[in-house]
């Protein structure tokens, strides 16, 4: 992930496993069978013969189950912008204000069309308005609405969410307080791939779909779905009280772990680490996520009463509820090895939303286990605070209590304990390390990669890039090509371009280019470290290398438009004017809304000696966005070469007003002073 573009954003996910509630108690004898396979290894779903059919096939043998299931928060996750979507509360007065940026930010609708107008004033006179339509609405509306917009398949998260608790507009995690990237962070497979069951992606892109289904559905917890349709509709019928389908998954029959998986997979947000080869596609249902995820949080001493939004799985198995019975039924050989345990769904039905499942359900589930023993029968606490929160076990165990990435929700922590002392929470926190959540011992280098990708995507902590490196060996060729994708990472987050280039010395530029860093991905590791090593070369004033380099990286990710500008930016460095301008232009056919593309054309077309054609692209990227520092600096250019210096300084005091370091307009300032 390229260290420039930070990543703070995290969607507040929603998805679990799909079967029906189960409480503590004893198991009966016809829940033993001796089919019981004790993991996943047999269940057809996971062959990759085996395809995805949707919603609308499932619904046609279980109507009931889908009825209820469209009404939960999965089901209601992910679809197309409607009034019907929406939970928000519109008015022509709403608006939030970005006081970093100085931008107004307002929604409305335009028939049936949501959209986001972004607008600055001057006084009362509006000086700036740009206008997007938004297209998806992320988030059931139980906690949030957010807002995507799709140009041309690529997403883009809109800097405007719903807080439906509070009734509130607000900007979305990670927009506060200066980080506001408008309408430009990136929605790319890891987010869609939880709120989704199979999303369309483009291999070679970061952020582009092709198509993308309405949300959760069945097989995103059962696995695909088209063996078991087969079966069934060929007549062969399993008594399921006695035996296991395995052509497809029940979560419910897993053992207890490989259950925990299927909801852990997006309900354990957190620093998830890809394992080598791996997409966030490979995992199904029944598999063991740590073979192909593993998700990272950081630790903290006295911190214990800190947790993000979608953290269930991790705070549920810090809980001596889960520890205990987790470690009693570990080897149950039942039908059902969770039944008598604490897992997910002894709360949870999955298929039917929690806004229709009453208290009742959650306060059984403790009072099943927890109905003796004490001197008031159910509970040890005062009486009057009983009776004021109604003997409400959840009130006290799992309060509710805000998040500490997702502002204005309050959610139920479920780390199930005692309540804090006051005195403990005032205690000082102490950084102790990440991680590793669902992977005991995970390996030196998936370690060193949740270091860089914690510093990369979440915070800017050097302590993190120091943990990397210990964790990375480079001591003999041999480790250095083990280790060398995320060895170039980390020099390339501390800006070591010299290290970069003796690593590449040592391998073999041609080795790199011709059998090395030469596959495609989902995630496009070979394609980000091409495009690293030719930022080092083109830092080092090496334009041909770094040229070739920043080519293969665009083979590997043809549709990473940023890897596109910058092979265009590298032809105009070799005075290569027409084909830069091709490339730029291809650009623009994918994403007309591509700014740093717009400018380079627009520079392009001024140096082949068009100015007209290039003022009319500074124009069309100011629209865009009237702050980009590039842009103003292209326009002054363009003032001078027109001889127009009172218009060109006004701009150089723009620049200088929001930059007041910018040497090169201070430079240029001062010559221009000097022409008058």
């Amino acid at each position: 992930m390229k260290n420039s573009l930070k990543k703070t954003f995290v969607f507040a996910i929603l998805s679990t496993i799909i079967l029906l509630m189960s409480y503590c108690g004893n198991p009966s004898k016809d829940e033993k069978t001796e089919t019981y396979a004790g993991s996943g290894d047999l269940y057809l779903n996971h062959n990759d013969t085996a395809h995805y059919v949707g919603m609308s096939k499932c619904k046609l043998c279980h109507q009931a189950i889908y009825n209820s299931f469209i009404e939960t928060g999965m089901g209601k996750s992910f679809d197309y912008a409607s009034k019907d979507k929406s939970s928000a509360k519109f008015s022509e007065h709403t608006t939030i204000y970005d006081k970093f940026k100085d931008f107004y930010y307002h929604p409305f609708w335009d028939n049936d069309s949501l959209k986001i107008m972004e607008f600055r004033l001057q006084g009362k006179d509006t000086i700036y308005k740009r206008i997007e339509k938004v297209d998806y609405i992320v988030g059931s509306g139980q906690h949030t609405n957010s807002h995507i917009n799709n140009t041309n398949g690529y997403l883009h998260q809109m800097p405007m969410t719903y807080y439906t608790q509070k009734g509130t507009w607000d900007f979305p995690p990670g927009f506060e307080n200066g980080f506001n990237t408008r309408f430009s962070r990136k929605i790319g497979l890891e987010c869609m791939s939880c709120h989704n069951s199979l999303p369309d992606f483009v291999e070679g892109s970061e952020n582009k779909f092709n198509s993308l289904p309405e949300g959760i559905s069945c097989e995103r917890c059962h696995g695909p779905g088209s063996i078991h349709v087969q079966q069934r509709s060929s007549g062969a019928i399993i008594d399921t009280s006695k035996y296991i389908d395995y052509s497809i998954v029940n979560p419910a029959k897993l053992p207890i772990d490989l259950q925990f998986d299927v909801c852990q997979r997006c309900h354990l947000q957190g620093n998830s680490v890809l394992k080598e080869g791996r997409s966030f596609f490979d995992f199904k249902p029944g598999l063991k996520l740590s073979d192909y995820i593993t998700t990272f949080l950081p630790r903290y001493k006295n911190a214990d009463n800190e947790f993000i939004m979608a953290s269930h799985a991790d705070r549920l198995k810090q809980s001596k509820c889960f520890k205990n019975t987790i470690n009693a039924q570990s080897n149950s050989t039942s039908l059902r090895p969770g039944k008598n345990s604490l897992t997910c769904i002894t709360c949870h039905n999955p298929h039917v939303s929690v806004k229709f499942a009453g208290k009742d359900v959650f306060n059984n589930a403790c009072k099943n286990c927890h109905n003796t023993g004490t001197k008031n029968g159910l509970c040890s606490e005062k009486l009057i605070i009983r009776e004021k929160v109604l003997d409400n076990c959840v009130s006290c165990h799992m309060p509710n209590s805000g998040s500490i990435d997702i502002p204005h929700v309050s959610v139920h922590d479920h780390y199930i304990r005692k309540p804090i002392k006051k005195e403990e929470v005032k205690k000082i926190k102490e950084f102790i390390g990440l991680c590793a959540i669902n992977e005991k011992n995970p390996n030196n280098f998936t370690k060193a990669k949740a270091y860089i990708q914690q510093y990369d995507k979440f915070e800017y902590k050097p302590e993190y890039l120091d943990s990397a490196q210990y964790y990375l060996s480079d001591k003999n060729i041999d480790e250095v090509k083990k280790n060398f994708e995320l060895l170039v990472h980390l020099y390339f987050i501390k800006l070591d371009f010299n290290k970069i280039l003796k690593y590449v010395t040592l391998v073999g530029k041609d080795n790199l280019l011709n059998s090395i860093l030469v596959n495609k991905s989902y995630d496009n590791s070979n394609a980000w470290t091409l495009y690293r090593i030719g930022e080092a070369y083109n830092a080092s004033g090496d334009v041909l290398n770094a040229y070739a380099f920043y080519k293969k990286s665009n083979e590997l990710s043809p549709f990473n438009l940023e890897f596109k500008n910058k092979l265009g930016a590298s032809l105009m460095a070799q005075k290569n004017i027409p084909q830069a301008i091709k490339i730029f232009e291809s650009i623009l056919g994918e994403d007309p809304k591509f700014v740093q593309a717009i400018n380079n054309l627009g520079y392009a077309n001024l140096v082949s000696g068009n100015a007209q054609k290039a003022e009319e692209l500074y124009n069309r990227a100011l629209k865009l966005d009237p702050d980009y520092e590039s842009l103003l600096m292209n326009i002054v250019g363009l003032k001078i070469f027109q001889k127009r210096y009172n218009e060109a300084e006004e701009v150089l005091k723009k620049v200088l007003k929001k930059n007041p370091k910018n040497e090169q307009a201070i430079a240029v300032l001062k010559q221009l002073k000097g022409l008058n």
